[in-house]
């Protein structure tokens, strides 16, 4: 009798921990983003769970009444009066990380389109890294939690529809930018003549999230550290780097045609640079 009990609790406990880790997994794909959003459904990332980067790599977020959370706090102040602006529309924009808008957050600073029609290897590429800065920041979520900004300061949100879910994740580290910035710095290997102008779209991405009053400035700090060590650890992947060289060759070949990005991207630039943190 004694055996059957404990071989039920084991059967229990064993379900319940399926049931949790299901639950991880759907918070963070709330939290980050939806990347499978009209697109064929993707089921990893390049990297397996234990060869991310280290949640080590980034120490605690900085506590109430430090030099750390003062700094925090004034530049969270100041982006609040860009609440209703142009760039607080771009913020909001920003937010969506469902694809195909993810996929277009770098057609102006690549100079071309990045879709699932014209370039579907990048596209991908891109989709999976998600997942991978997905499972990474839920990673370091888990160790680090961190109210958010809107919730101390009371004001409005450049996303009002995500705030009641938010309430629950934690703010340090910016998942958004951890994957913004892993973009960016593979976007520069594939187009380098456009470096700086992918480089300064990819810091105005993670500067969103302050914008969006969603984070607070060390988040994303630290999200572009650990966006960074991510980029590291991908460029020991073969397949990666196959990818990364078919996304080249497939950017390279749409330039030739001289298809650009359908949107304003004269008007984007402006935005982010006379707004810039």
């Amino acid at each position: 009798m004694n055996r059957f009990v404990s071989l039920k609790i084991c059967v229990v406990s064993s379900i319940f921990l399926v049931l949790s880790v299901l639950a991880v997994y759907a918070n963070q794909e709330k939290d980050i983003g939806t990347p499978n959003k009209g697109t064929q459904k993707l089921s990893r990332g390049y990297l397996n769970i234990n060869d991310l980067p280290e949640t080590y790599l980034i120490p605690p977020p900085p506590a109430l009444g430090t030099a750390g959370f003062t700094l925090d706090d004034e530049i969270n102040k100041k982006n609040l009066k860009l609440q209703g602006t142009p760039r607080f529309k771009l913020a909001a924009k920003d937010a969506d990380l469902s694809f195909p808008n993810a996929a277009d957050i770098f057609s102006c600073a690549v100079d071309a389109p990045i879709t699932e029609k014209d370039t579907p290897r990048l596209y991908t590429l891109m989709r999976r890294m998600l997942i991978d800065a997905g499972n990474l920041s839920e990673r370091a979520k888990r160790k680090y939690w961190r109210e958010r900004p809107y919730l101390i300061n009371k004001e409005p949100t450049c996303v009002p529809e995500y705030e009641k879910h938010m309430k629950n994740s934690s703010s340090y580290p910016s998942g958004h930018t951890i994957a913004g910035w892993a973009w960016a710095l593979v976007l520069t290997e594939i187009v380098p003549d456009r470096a700086d102008a992918i480089l300064e779209r990819g810091r105005a991405y993670g500067e969103s999230r302050i914008v969006c009053n969603v984070h607070w400035y060390s988040d994303v700090i630290e999200g572009f550290l650990l966006g960074s060590a991510l980029t590291a650890k991908l460029h020991a992947l073969f397949e990666f780097r196959s990818d990364l060289d078919a996304a080249r060759t497939e950017i390279s070949n749409i330039k030739k045609k001289g298809v650009k990005p359908n949107k304003d991207c004269k008007k984007e630039f402006e935005i982010i640079r006379y707004t810039s943190n």
